[in-house]
């Protein structure tokens, strides 16, 4: 397998791109610092704020980061059903004082723009998320001398993404918070989500290139785990949720451990698309009727989604979240990546020793 992923970042660290705000150059800086790498989440942000953070990122640190990239969506929804979820969430934009968002607010995230600035600007590492770009996309980022990775959750899409011509898969298993990287968004796959282990073992068996693992991971026992399991890196993102170098609204990293969200869910009530969040009234109260229709449904819900933060709400706000939230540590990015890889090196020896890694 290439070692032109892992050869950039000496510990097999990946901080997830979490879009929304919270993978700001300040967490992907401290990241990356330490030995990790990070990432910036271009999603939701024009061509020329993911220029602006990526500007501030080098200026933080000289080491090797990544940016993530959303495909652009192609049409699913029924038509009607944004109209029917529109009228469902009257309520709500009363409540909060608010105009609902429009659904036809565009279907690509500036996608062509950010390419051409990436291609313009070369970074280490670029990733995309919900599809797999064309091999002349991965071939030009390849001759600008950037490493590509593209997400999979079956050993299908994994082998798409070989194919295509990327420089790794990053398998993320059912666990992950945030929103699940399927190729297509089916409804009828609702549910059918394979967990990290699994997922690690048929996509390794199933390509060639490097797999970088994604979902769940709260521990160096975990990222031991799944390296044995045939990966060569783990992604966390809910793990540096919590960190002071994290863009995350104070409500959403207290929810972490607040009782009140006890639990996560596989959810479209924000976004129109699978993503798994801690479980509040908002996903209570609309999950269950709220369309397959990404990112009409994230367009029209975004007016909600600040106004409940704003209002200190977070039965109303969308909080992101693994199955391993619970796990959390309020550490600064940089010492939780230093405790990860101990954790790693300890649980190495243990398992080397015959001894159980704790």
């Amino acid at each position: 397998m290439s070692s032109a992923l892992t050869d950039l970042f000496p510990h097999p660290i990946v901080q997830a791109p979490m879009a929304g705000g919270v993978s700001v150059p300040q967490l992907a800086a401290a990241v990356s610092e330490a030995g990790g790498l990070g990432f910036l989440a271009a999603g939701y942000k024009t061509a020329d704020g993911m220029y602006r953070e990526i500007k501030q990122l080098r200026g933080l640190t000289s080491r090797p980061f990544g940016v993530n990239v959303f495909m652009p969506q192609p049409e699913y929804a029924e038509s009607g059903v944004v109209e029917v979820y529109t009228h469902q969430l009257a309520g709500e934009a009363a409540w909060y004082e608010t105009e609902l968002g429009d659904p036809d607010s565009g279907r690509d995230d500036g996608y062509e723009a950010k390419l051409a600035v990436l291609l313009d600007n070369p970074v280490p590492v670029v990733s995309f998320h919900f599809g797999v770009p064309s091999r002349e996309v991965l071939d030009r980022l390849r001759r600008a001398g950037t490493v590509t990775l593209v997400s999979a959750t079956t050993a299908e899409e994994a082998r798409a993404v070989e194919q295509a011509g990327a420089d790794a898969v990053i398998a993320q298993g059912v666990e992950a918070g945030g929103h699940q990287g399927t190729h297509r968004d089916l409804p009828e796959n609702d549910g059918s989500g394979i967990g990290l282990l699994s997922l690690v073992a048929q996509v390794r068996e199933a390509v060639n290139i490097p797999v970088v693992a994604a979902g769940g991971i709260m521990r160096g026992s975990q990222i031991a785990a799944v390296l044995a399991a045939g990966a060569s890196a783990a992604q966390l993102g809910t793990a540096f949720l919590a960190t002071p170098e994290s863009g995350a609204h104070a409500l959403h990293k207290q929810a972490l451990a607040n009782p009140l969200f006890a639990r996560t869910e596989l959810t479209r009530a924000f976004s129109g698309r699978p993503a798994r969040v801690l479980v509040n009234r908002f996903v209570r109260e609309h999950g269950p009727y709220a369309p397959a229709a990404y990112p009409e449904v994230n367009h029209l819900t975004s007016p909600l989604r600040k106004a409940a933060a704003k209002a200190g709400d977070a039965q109303g706000m969308s909080l992101f979240a693994g199955q391993g939230h619970r796990l959390a540590r309020e550490l600064p990015a940089g010492e939780l990546v230093e405790v990860l890889a101990a954790e790693l090196a300890a649980a190495r020896t243990a398992l080397s020793a015959g001894g159980d890694g704790r």
